[in-house]
């Protein structure tokens, strides 16, 4: 067994839009290293070991990084590092991949929920349909420059840039042959209590951002497929659709998100943390002797709570021989007897003079 490195998206930022097996690895973490800046606490609060070793990132070097990560192989420590949304997006993924494999741990990348997806869900739009927009480009802070480049195949775009650098961006939105009443979606902390999702058109861009105080790292979607549909009149006799709740949608009303996410994996998330806490068991000796329970006739519900294994060979009794698992399935099926006995058995046969001769001495 070697240690290993577990890359896992924290997804957009809400506690219960990580993955299952994200939230599996993190409850078996020896480690886990994160940055409060941009994966929000509760994350790491609800799936991590009650024990295991935080590391902030903002007050670490990549070099002690990498540290933690030979510590990790020579102590065979199961470490995650949390990334938020996606790994393979805006996540610095290939360095660390390839550090951690020269080390020789043993690497995974777990998938997570990005930004952008969560941004087109929280306004109802998919980002790319067929008859609008098949494809969807995608372009971080150090592309924002090549924007006009990207505008110009007049497609759905996600662009992660700086609030402060709106204006920049609506020029070249315009140069790329955007129209001014081309649909935009802003949006900052997506998922979060405090999110920031607003509606607007290229036109409108720059006042919604001043409007909201947006000057980190935000995320604009840009496109058609995001113009909001026209409201529909309802017509005479229509009746309103009543969507059918499920346990999970009814918990999640009368709990918060962190509670509703946890009680969803709280089972085995126990399970994980008492397997990595839990001693292991010695295996059984194949060369040990096979061990009988004493049982009476009607079976095995008859057996006594003091009852001692004894060897089938006539052996001393075995001191503190557990019952096995099969003990309770015998007692499903029909009675048996089963006989055991420490005492030497008689011999099976006898000859028929001594047989006769104790009939005559029982006769006189």
């Amino acid at each position: 067994m070697t240690g290993r490195v577990s890359f896992v998206g924290a997804g957009p930022g809400a506690a219960d839009l990580i993955t299952v097996r994200g939230a599996k690895r993190i409850a078996e973490a020896d480690v886990v290293v994160w940055s409060p800046a941009v994966v929000e606490v509760e994350c790491v609060r609800e799936h991590a070991r009650p024990d295991a070793e935080l590391v902030d990132l903002s007050r670490v070097s990549e070099s002690e990084v990498v540290d933690l990560y030979r510590r990790a192989s020579a102590s065979k420590l199961a470490v995650v590092r949390l990334h938020a949304g996606d790994p393979s997006l805006w996540g610095g993924l290939r360095e660390q991949h390839d550090t951690c494999q020269k080390l020789g741990l043993a690497v995974e990348v777990v998938p997570g929920v990005s930004a952008v997806s969560a941004v087109g869900a929280s306004v109802g739009r998919e980002l790319t349909t067929s008859d609008v927009a098949q494809s969807l480009v995608l372009t971080g802070p150090e592309g924002a420059e090549h924007v006009a480049e990207f505008a110009a195949h007049g497609t759905t775009m996600a662009i992660s840039a700086s609030g402060a650098r709106t204006g920049r961006i609506v020029e070249q939105l315009r140069a790329g042959g955007y129209p001014d009443d081309t649909p935009v979606v802003v949006a900052y902390k997506v998922s979060l209590p405090d999110e920031t999702v607003a509606q607007t058109t290229l036109g409108g861009l720059e006042a919604c951002v001043k409007e909201h105080k947006l000057y980190r790292t935000t995320l604009f979607l840009v496109g058609e497929v995001l113009r909001p549909a026209a409201p529909r009149r309802a017509a005479p006799g229509d009746e309103p659709v009543r969507r059918t709740r499920s346990k999970w949608s009814m918990r999640a009303s009368r709990d918060s998100a962190s509670v509703a996410a946890w009680s969803a994996v709280h089972d085995w998330q126990e399970t994980a943390r008492a397997r990595r806490s839990a001693p292991a068991r010695p295996k059984p000796d194949r060369d040990d002797p096979v061990l009988e329970l004493v049982t009476g006739p009607t079976g095995a519900e008859d057996v006594p709570a003091d009852a001692v294994p004894v060897d089938a060979g006539g052996a001393a009794p075995v001191e503190q021989a557990k019952p096995k698992p099969t003990v309770a399935a015998a007692a499903k099926r029909k009675p048996t007897t089963v006989q055991a006995s420490t005492t030497p058995r008689k011999p099976a046969a006898r000859t028929a003079a001594a047989t006769r001769a104790k009939k005559t001495k029982r006769a006189d």
